[in-house]
């Protein structure tokens, strides 16, 4: 399998991926997904499977500037459910993630929704 460091509170799983992204390691990146996890991403679309999410980070990577950590807001858990949120610091919107507990007690990422942006109010 892995040697690289699991998120044993659901909390890690942004941190985890700050640092990796930071590292360009699309594998680690997917790695923090469930197998069959869904990220709405690209926007207006859908990536499916760790394997195309894996696949995206590799042709996304290489462009993505530094990526900086953000204060998460708090966790919402219910039992092996949690829902984990940051605010961007440009404040262009929010980011959230439903992540599941794993046999072994560590999280993973099942939905994500790296981008919320505001709808136009007229």
């Amino acid at each position: 399998m892995t040697d690289r460091e699991k998120a044993y509170r659901p909390e890690d799983l942004t941190r985890l991926f700050v640092e990796r992204a930071n590292a360009k390691d699309a594998e680690g990146l997917a790695l923090l997904y469930e197998v069959d996890a869904v990220m709405a991403f690209p926007p207006g679309s859908q990536t499916r499977g760790r394997k195309a999410i894996q696949q995206l980070w590799e042709q996304l990577l290489p462009q993505m500037p530094r990526f900086e950590p953000e204060q998460p807001l708090p966790t919402l858990v219910s039992d092996d459910l949690a829902l984990t949120s940051t605010p961007p610091k440009d404040g262009s919107g929010a980011r959230a993630q439903v992540v599941r507990r794993q046999p072994d007690g560590s999280w993973l990422r099942v939905l994500d929704q790296p981008e919320f942006v505001r709808p136009d109010v007229h």
